[in-house]
């Protein structure tokens, strides 16, 4: 079945069920912003406390969250953590580097853990 045919009879098979009915701002059009549509969908991704960098390509998000990292591991009670989140920060970034490239290229490396522990030791 093609993807088109599946989400119209996903759709009419909720609109069936009144899954649709009654629904926050049902017949109004989507407010008329400053800055079009796309400043729409971020204010409504902020007013949701949507993680925005979500949206980001990996080679955007990523130096983004590197660079907040020493802010974000002095919020850490273990060293054990500390060590955790850096490898899973590293393992994004290896993925990253495997995966075709969207958006601008990757210009980073792995996070150095010990660097990252010895940061977090001394903000302690």
């Amino acid at each position: 079945m093609p993807v088109e045919d599946w989400v119209e009879r996903q759709i009419r098979m909720a609109q069936e069920r009144g899954d649709l009915d009654d629904l926050p701002g049902a017949g109004k059009p989507i407010p008329n912003r400053r800055g079009g549509t796309m400043e729409w969908v971020a204010q409504k991704l902020r007013g949701e406390n949507a993680d925005i960098a979500a949206l980001l390509p990996p080679s955007l998000a990523l130096p983004k969250e590197v660079a907040d990292l020493p802010a974000r591991l002095t919020k850490e009670q273990s060293e054990q953590r500390v060590r955790e989140i850096v490898a899973d920060l590293n393992a994004r970034i290896a993925k990253a580097h495997r995966e075709p490239q969207v958006g601008p290229p990757l210009r980073m490396g792995p996070v150095v853990v010990e660097e990252a522990v010895e940061s977090w030791r001394a903000a302690r």
